[in-house]
């Protein structure tokens, strides 16, 4: 009887076991690199085999890593660095042309020029995937229980499905538009495309612009996206499934964000929200890190990284910059890879990498200067430092205008920035400390859940391996036309049935009528 309760004790001590399973991993390079990286090492650290595809323009993602091993492949993504900042210095040089319509037109044909040159490269390196038996058949022999993917590349979701294997998103964006819009019910009235800068609570006008932007994006999707995989698709999946639902075949949506950053909107069960599953407590300082951050004295120090895609800035813009540093009494840390200006004061350390998350965490940090990158932004929510925001390009207006909307931080254009309005900023951000005291609100709404984001992840990701899938959890409405799903044919018919009625009732009155006329005759 004592053996008994012996080996009871024991197993609760015990951590569950939990079967290793194998991943095939279709990673997102930049920034995205980072973000699953994270969840790779918790992968690994739990026992699973997890093994990377990688293409040969791969900059971020290593050949090399006790975490995963490579699978190398003679194919490009398009998402190479060249193309990645090429596109992204150009986007900032008409961006800062200043606000008008005419700007807005040169940005949208930029986009959909560069979103065209992606998916041509994309749809010849999946054709190339496909045509490579030898990878095929190794892919297919491995018996993997799952693919792990960033559906803001296409080959892993296709992939997927072609393998006909469980299919889990690190995602905040697909190839085609913000990640909600692809899986959940997206009411324009009150949830607001990506690039309006609107929240959600739409003026009549808003709402307008809304829908047009909505259908521009469907404009876009049609004529730059789709084309190009059409005869992929005939070729190896026949007519059963298209390029748009095949991602809705994902059994699992792990949303890189919360609703402490999110505005609120519809969702659907196979979403799991993991924002800011990549921060963690912060860590100590290099040492000679943490002796100039403790020089700061009283002041403290602010903090400022424009993420990992843009490394340099325009000249101007970087003297604007240096010369605002060099006026406060603060000490900057600023990461920045151009050409230093000639007007950076002493209190400014320019760095070419930080740590970032252990920095936010220091208590000597004021104030955090960002771009609006999601990681960024999650970091800065999670350790409670308010922000400063330069959005630059793509989503990072719409970022930074969720956290101004919550008091947590200010936006500066940097269309229109100076010496003047960027010291401005700064100082109102730093002096008023309704800033600091709704952006800790956020972190104590953020770290108030029963179970850590990434912990959540993991779980998740090894139920899909448990149970070979999570097709309980999602909705077949990708089977269905769009006319079906938005129930036209049902208002046609109700409609056509309508119509019916009333024309019979109206030929019944119309008898009635004669009827009577005819009985009123006879009278006469």
């Amino acid at each position: 009887h004592k053996m008994h309760w012996i080996w009871i004790s024991l197993i609760w001590l015990c951590p569950v076991v939990v079967h290793s399973g194998k991943v095939l991993v279709l990673p997102v390079d930049g920034s995205h690199w980072v973000n699953m990286k994270v969840i790779i090492e918790e992968l690994h650290s739990r026992g699973h085999q997890i093994f990377v595809v990688r293409q040969t323009d791969n900059w971020y993602i290593t050949e090399s890593s006790p975490f995963y091993t490579s699978i190398n492949t003679d194919t490009e993504s398009g998402f190479d660095e060249d193309f990645i900042k090429s596109f992204v210095t150009e986007l900032l040089k008409i961006q800062r042309e200043g606000k008008s319509v005419w700007t807005r037109i040169k940005l949208e044909m930029e986009q959909a020029q560069k979103v065209s040159e992606f998916h041509i490269k994309s749809a010849k390196g999946l054709e190339k995937t496909f045509e490579s038996k030898e990878l095929i058949q190794s892919m297919q022999d491995a018996n993997y229980d799952l693919v792990l993917t960033d559906p803001a590349l296409p080959m892993g979701v296709i992939l997927a499905h072609y393998l006909k294997l469980p299919l889990v998103f690190n995602v905040r964006w697909t190839s085609h538009g913000e990640g909600h819009f692809a899986i959940a019910p997206s009411p324009l009235s009150y949830i607001p495309m990506t690039g309006t800068e609107m929240s959600d609570k739409m003026s009549f006008i808003q709402r307008v612009l809304n829908v047009m932007i909505f259908a521009l994006n469907e404009y876009q999707i049609m004529w730059h996206i789709l084309p190009y995989y059409e005869a992929l698709f005939t070729k190896y999946f026949g007519s059963d499934l298209d390029y748009l639902s095949v991602f809705q075949t994902a059994d699992l949506w792990l949303m890189r964000v919360d609703f402490v950053f999110e505005f609120p909107r519809p969702t659907m069960p196979n979403v799991i929200y993991m924002g800011g599953f990549q921060c963690k407590p912060a860590k100590p300082l290099p040492e000679d890190l943490e002796k100039y951050v403790q020089s700061s004295g009283e002041q403290g120090v602010i903090i400022m990284s424009l993420g990992t895609l843009i490394g340099d800035l325009p000249h101007d813009l970087a003297e604007v910059i240096a010369g605002t540093f060099a006026k406060l009494p603060q000490k900057v840390i600023w990461k920045y890879k151009g050409v230093r200006p000639a007007n950076l004061g002493n209190n400014t350390l320019v760095v070419d990498w930080m740590p970032q998350n252990d920095l936010l965490g220091h208590p000597k940090i004021k104030l955090f200067v960002a771009h609006g990158g999601t990681n960024g932004i999650q970091e800065a929510i999670y350790h409670g430092v308010p922000i400063l925001g330069l959005p630059l390009i793509f989503d990072q207006h719409d970022n930074l205008l969720r956290i101004e909307m919550r008091g947590a931080g200010k936006n500066i254009q940097i269309s229109t920035m100076t010496e003047d309005t960027f010291l401005q900023g700064i100082q109102e951000v730093l002096t008023e400390p309704s800033y600091r005291m709704n952006m800790q609100r956020l972190s104590r709404l953020h770290r108030d859940q029963p179970m850590k984001p990434l912990d959540q992840a993991i779980w998740w990701i090894e139920f899909v391996m448990r149970n070979r899938g999570a097709a309980h959890l999602r909705t077949e409405s990708y089977r269905l036309p769009w006319y079906t799903y938005h129930c036209v044919d049902v208002m046609l018919f109700l409609g056509g049935a309508m119509l019916v009625i009333f024309g019979v009732f109206a030929a019944l009155l119309k008898c009635l009528w004669r009827l009577c006329l005819k009985n009123k005759k006879k009278q006469d």
